[in-house]
């Protein structure tokens, strides 16, 4: 009962984490599921879904395909979408119906491919997962899949991995980075193309903006050499803003972890009298101050902390309104609201 939600809605999941990251790059994405899942990340997780368009398709799963593990029905399925669309690559994403039957995504891969005259990934989330599990595996198989080739290195061009807004809870979060970072800007997966993906060795360095990103820095790394470095170009103005307020004070950071360290050194330098922690409900890649692993665990540090100022997204706050009597400053997080700051 450790994880039972009384106060939050459930995260987004390792399935929307997978989509957010593909969702830009014009291709034929199955969630492998028999509705529901799908019709939670067109509704919830993917807010692009409102102002562009996809290929998203949910594989319609009934209850005997599950039971039985009808996978030629699916492979079928998505041979003939992909065959009447004019896609460049196929990707089927898991759920928990393929997680609970052990659905072989690998045998399905092949299955498809044999009949495809382009490229097939598979995706095995399972949809009880946070949704840094789904991107990560989405990110590492993209490139594993499409940088192939090692291109001469251009001094002015810089990758940068994680911008999804699940992440960066902005539609705009490319158009912003673009505009702090000069040079040839390459945000993967938001703002970009497949052959931005394709021509990755090309790139001088990858910023790594969010935690999700940061297993497929190391492994482009290791694979051309590009060197990374974490970086959070942006951080919202009206947060950092009210945060300069705290000084002298014990604060609290709450967000992804890269976000959450981003504001808490930037505050540091600014107010070397406050008290700054970080911490994290997402810590699976990166650690925090704190890991939050359950709504009772952050009630318990709150509770022991003493802070004065909290800064996380408002979402957060119905766990210690009744025990938190301090300054509370919001710092929105998409993945965990489904609030963008657009809102605000």
């Amino acid at each position: 009962m450790k994880s039972l939600l009384k106060y939050l809605s459930p995260f987004a999941p390792d399935l929307a984490g997978a989509v957010s990251v593909l969702f830009e790059l014009d291709g034929l994405i199955v969630i492998c599921d028999a509705g529901g899942c799908t019709g939670n990340i067109c509704g919830f997780d993917e807010p692009r879904w409102f102002t562009q368009k996809s290929a998203l398709f949910s594989a319609g799963l009934r209850d005997m395909d599950a039971i039985l593990g009808r996978d030629r029905l699916l492979a079928d399925k998505l041979i003939a979408a992909a065959q009447s669309s004019q896609r460049k690559f196929a990707v089927m994403i898991g759920s928990p119906v393929p997680a609970v039957i052990a659905t072989d995504f690998t045998a399905l891969k092949r299955m498809c491919q044999k009949k495809l005259d382009i490229p097939v990934m598979a995706i095995e989330a399972c949809g009880t997962l946070d949704y840094e599990v789904g991107a990560s595996a989405a990110y590492c198989e993209l490139f594993k899949t499409f940088a192939q080739e090692k291109y001469p290195v251009k001094a002015d061009a810089v990758g940068v991995l994680g911008v999804t807004p699940l992440d960066c809870s902005t539609l705009e979060a490319a158009g912003k980075i673009t505009q702090m970072i000069s040079g040839d800007l390459r945000c993967y997966g938001m703002n970009s193309t497949l052959a931005d993906i394709v021509r990755a060795s090309e790139v001088s360095k990858n910023l790594v903006v969010a935690p999700a990103a940061l297993k497929c820095a190391q492994m482009l790394e290791r694979k051309f050499g590009t060197p990374y470095e974490i970086a959070v170009p942006f951080l919202p103005e009206n947060t950092l803003q009210a945060a300069i307020n705290a000084a002298g004070k014990n604060v609290l950071i709450v967000h992804q972890v890269f976000a959450a360290r981003a504001l808490q050194q930037k505050l540091q330098a600014i107010l070397p009298d406050s008290r700054i922690s970080s911490g994290s409900f997402f810590n699976k890649y990166a650690q925090g101050d704190y890991k939050f692993a359950s709504e009772n665990d952050f009630a318990e540090t709150v509770a022991e902390g003493n802070f004065d100022v909290i800064i996380a997204d408002d979402a957060f706050r119905r766990i210690v309104e009744k025990s938190f009597h301090g300054q509370w400053i919001d710092f929105t997080h998409f993945a965990v609201s489904g609030k963008l700051l657009e809102e605000e």
